[in-house]
C-alpha cells in the first residue's frame, strides 16, 4: 500500500522554481531604481545613429570603433553612460587636444548641445550607465545649502579646498576649482567620478545630497570675499607668505629709514 506522504517526483522541481520567481521578484520589488542606468531608452533611434556617426568622426580614434577602448589611448566607453559624456564633452575636456596627465576644462566647446545629447544616447546604447541628471536634482536654489556644506567638507574639501578652489593631487594631477562650473556638470562629476574623483553613486550621495552640494558652491560664489583679496582661498599659506614678504618686508624697510635718519 503506498505511503499518503510520498511525494510527486515533480514536487521538487517546482518548488525550486517557485523559490527562484519569488527571489527574483522581491529583489526587483526592493533594488534601487534604474532611471539612471539607460539614457537610451529615452532617446530615439535616430539620435542614437546621429550620435554613432559623430562618435566615429570625433572619438573612435582612441576609444575605438565600437567604443570599447584602445590599449594606451582610450578607455572602454560601454557603461559609462550619457552622463559622462555629456561632462566631459560639455565642458571642453573632450575630445583631448593633447595627451596629458589630465584633461583640462576648455571654454570652446566643440560640439553643440544637440550633438552631445546624440554620443550620449550613442554610448548608452553600448551599456547601461548613468543618465544625464533631471533638471529638478541640478537647481541651486531647490537646494540646503547648510546641508550641502557639511557635505562638501566631508567629501570633497580635502582635494577640492573648503571654498571649491581646487589642489594639488600627485603626479601633476590636479582637483579643479568648483566655482563657476554648471550645476548640471557638478553633479554628473560626482555621479560619474572623471579621472582622479571618487564615484558618489546615489547610494554614497542621495539625488537630493547632490543638490544641497550644488547649493553649497553657489551659495559660496554669491557670498564674495568680503574680507579683501582672498589670494586663492588657498588657506593659510599664502596668507603667512603675505603677512611674511609683506608685513616683514615692510618693518625692514622702515627699520633702515630710521637708521638713516638717525645718521
Amino acid at each position: 500500500m503506498p505511503s499518503i506522504n510520498r511525494r510527486h517526483p515533480a514536487a521538487l522541481a517546482l518548488l525550486i522554481l517557485f523559490g527562484l520567481f519569488f527571489a527574483g521578484t522581491a529583489y526587483a520589488a526592493v533594488s534601487p531604481s534604474q532611471a539612471d542606468a539607460s539614457a537610451t531608452s529615452r532617446s530615439s533611434v535616430d539620435d542614437v545613429a546621429e550620435g554613432k556617426k559623430l562618435f566615429t568622426a570625433n572619438c573612435a580614434t582612441c576609444h575605438g570603433m565600437n567604443g570599447l577602448g584602445i590599449d594606451e589611448k582610450g578607455p572602454s566607453l560601454a557603461g559609462v553612460g550619457a552622463a559622462s559624456v555629456d561632462f566631459q564633452v560639455a565642458t571642453g575636456r573632450m575630445p583631448l587636444a593633447k595627451p596629458g596627465v589630465q584633461a583640462p576644462r576648455v571654454e570652446q566647446v566643440k560640439f553643440t548641445q544637440e550633438e552631445i545629447d546624440q554620443m550620449g544616447a550613442y554610448v548608452a546604447s553600448l551599456g547601461a550607465g548613468p543618465a544625464v541628471p533631471e533638471e529638478e536634482y541640478t537647481d541651486a536654489a531647490k537646494g540646503d545649502a547648510g546641508k550641502g556644506g557639511e557635505i562638501f567638507r566631508v567629501n570633497c574639501a580635502m582635494c577640492h579646498n573648503s571654498a571649491g578652489a581646487g589642489g594639488a593631487l600627485t603626479r601633476g594631477k590636479y582637483a579643479p576649482a568648483v566655482a563657476g562650473v554648471e550645476g548640471r556638470h557638478v553633479y554628473e562629476a560626482m555621479l560619474t567620478g572623471p579621472q582622479s574623483m571618487p564615484v558618489f553613486n546615489d547610494a554614497n550621495l542621495t539625488p537630493e545630497d547632490k543638490r544641497d552640494v550644488i547649493a553649497y558652491i553657489q551659495a559660496q560664489q554669491d557670498a564674495g570675499n568680503p574680507g579683501g583679496n582672498p589670494l586663492g582661498s588657498l588657506g593659510p599659506v599664502p596668507e603667512g607668505l603675505f603677512i611674511w614678504t609683506i608685513g616683514l618686508g615692510g618693518l625692514v624697510a622702515a627699520a633702515v629709514w630710521l637708521g638713516q635718519k638717525s645718521a
